[in-house]
């Protein structure tokens, strides 16, 4: 058995006040402290002193810019562009570019579901980036 100071744990007692504990007890709370205190010094040399997140959505308004109407309407036309310039493509370079910018595949990974050649996979979204590109240019 271990005794404690209540005050050195619990920064609302204002006088001194010692109980007996289990050493384990006192271990687990003497681990709480260093920890706290390590924490406190992590924050002191980052210089972390706040944190946006209150549960009160300030840290989400402070991420996530809410867009004006001029800008979500710019971004749906671009889309549409985007989908448009992609479906005049031929069926292998849309699904290959597809695949590579929209759902983040690898053009290693591409190639192996395929079952080609990288290279072939490398230079048809090469083709195909330039050919949206001509798209773009003549229509828009």
């Amino acid at each position: 058995m271990t005794i404690i100071n209540l005050r050195d744990f619990y920064p609302y007692y204002t006088a001194d006040s010692f109980i007996e504990v289990p050493d384990e007890v006192a271990e687990a709370m003497a681990e709480f402290d260093r920890r706290e205190a390590a924490y406190r010094l992590r924050t002191y040399r980052h210089k972390a002193y706040y944190s946006l997140d209150r549960e009160d959505g300030i840290e989400h308004s402070a991420l996530f810019v809410a867009l004006s109407p001029c800008e979500i309407y710019e971004r749906k036309v671009t889309m549409q562009e985007l989908h448009a310039a992609i479906s005049s493509l031929p069926g292998k370079q849309a699904k290959r570019i597809y695949a590579h910018f929209v759902l983040g595949m690898s053009k290693t990974d591409i190639a192996r579901a395929e079952g080609v050649d990288e290279k072939a996979v490398r230079l048809a979204i090469e083709r195909g980036l330039r050919n949206m590109e001509k798209f773009l240019k003549n229509n828009f």
